[in-house]
């Protein structure tokens, strides 16, 4: 009898003590605070906001606000200290065709994100090759029957300089062929929101975005060279059209700012939120 009352106390008391840690830890991750301001990728865009709106309700303490004008205007704002984090399609620690490294800054991993060629519903192609998308994207193809399409004039819709999915479209789907830019049909668009509605109210339009921004029934997104734009064929290596997605730092990043970082590469939110917005998660890519 003495034996099992012991026993039960003991048991009280362990209760008690992880009752008490459960308290502790929520008590601590509640008290971080700080305000975090991001800027740069629209195409992380949803999953910044995504991401910001989970971490908010675990820290309620901390702000964040999040905008998108454009890859550049990332680490631009983080270098002009007007930005804790810009995301940013490519590493921009480094040099890459068109733009200089941001010294001092760190790049930190926080997607993979998948681009696709994307038309107007009413072309009638599904398929495009590279040869053919350089074509047509540089001004040399200008009917959608040069490529088995219907007979229409097409309207190449292209992202402002700067953009980070603009950079990687061209490098990898158009293999470095300059754009055209300008004339009668052509258009320029600021955002990968900006890229959505002009696909889908303009006949004949194509241009590119990344797969979060591709649904409905008014635009489609085009297999280049017969493989599709899927998370399986990115994954296989047999779609292209790809890259990370990064949170640009001044130095290391630390407090709530390391800390929603850390958040975003988590195993929770990387095969949870990230993957329902159509990128794919870090841990997915062959290293």
């Amino acid at each position: 009898m003495k034996a099992k009352w012991f026993r039960n106390v003991g048991l009280a008391v362990m209760a008690v003590s992880l009752t008490f840690g459960s308290v502790s830890a929520a008590s601590a991750a509640s008290k971080l605070s700080g305000r975090i301001v991001i800027n740069g990728s629209s195409a992380l865009l949803p999953l910044t906001l995504q991401a910001a709106n989970e971490f908010k309700k675990l820290n309620p303490k901390v702000k964040i606000s999040a905008s998108a004008a454009g890859s550049v205007t990332g680490p631009q704002s983080v270098r002009k200290g007007i930005a804790d984090i810009g995301a940013c399609d490519w590493d921009a620690s480094t040099d890459v065709p068109g733009f200089s490294k941001f010294t001092g800054q760190v790049a930190n991993k926080v997607a993979v994100i998948p681009f696709a060629a994307v038309t107007n519903s009413d072309v009638g192609v599904s398929s495009l090759t590279n040869s053919q998308l350089s074509g047509i994207f540089s001004g040399k193809i200008t009917n959608w029957k040069e490529v088995g399409g219907k007979d229409a004039d097409i309207v190449v819709v292209n992202r402002a300089f700067g953009s980070g999915t603009r950079v990687n479209f061209q490098l990898k789907a158009l293999n470095g062929t300059d754009f055209m830019t300008k004339g009668k049909y052509y258009k320029e668009v600021k955002s990968s929101g900006d890229m959505k509605t002009a696909i889908e109210t303009t006949p004949g339009a194509i241009g590119y975005i990344d797969l979060v921004y591709v649904s409905g029934s008014k635009m489609k997104a085009v297999s280049i060279n017969n493989v599709a734009p899927t998370e399986a064929n990115v994954i296989n290596g047999s779609y292209k059209v790809w890259s990370y997605g990064y949170y640009m730092t001044k130095g290391q990043p630390t407090g709530a700012v390391k800390a929603f970082i850390d958040y975003v590469q988590s195993t929770k939110f990387q095969n949870g939120s990230l993957k329902k917005l159509k990128f794919i998660p870090l841990a997915a890519m062959k290293k």
